[in-house]
């Protein structure tokens, strides 16, 4: 599977998904970046129910600004709509498998449920 590019048309919609979105912030000129794109590419053949999308922070300026994108590449997961990581730096295959593994692993609902104590506490 390829990786889908998203703009600030498409964004929303994609990660509101059911299940895995993984999005890699990056642009052309950034080495790290280049470095990871392969790796990213490679999962994204052997994980055919994760949705891989790409963001180039060059040409979406404002939504990754939108996003507080510092520094590139970062790594976002979602899952059923839900930011559960977020990390800058480009990763090697093992490293990207393992934050694989523990998005399919979590708990969503003891997820929600801390979110919904977190805008409670908010709210008070």
């Amino acid at each position: 599977m390829t990786a889908v590019n998203l703009t600030a048309d498409t964004f929303v919609n994609t990660i509101r998904q059911d299940g895995i979105v993984l999005v890699d912030w990056w642009a052309a000129w950034c080495g790290p970046c280049r470095m990871f794109a392969p790796v990213f590419e490679q999962a994204s053949t052997q994980h055919a129910d994760i949705v891989f999308a790409k963001v180039d922070t060059e040409a979406e300026q404002q939504l990754a600004a939108q996003a507080a994108i510092t520094s590139i590449p970062t790594l976002m997961a979602f899952r059923d709509g839900i930011l559960v990581f977020s990390q800058p730096g480009s990763l090697p295959a093992p490293a990207l498998q393992k934050v694989i593994t523990a998005v399919r692993n979590l708990d969503m609902d003891k997820v929600r449920a801390e979110l919904d104590t977190q805008a409670a506490e908010a709210a008070r």
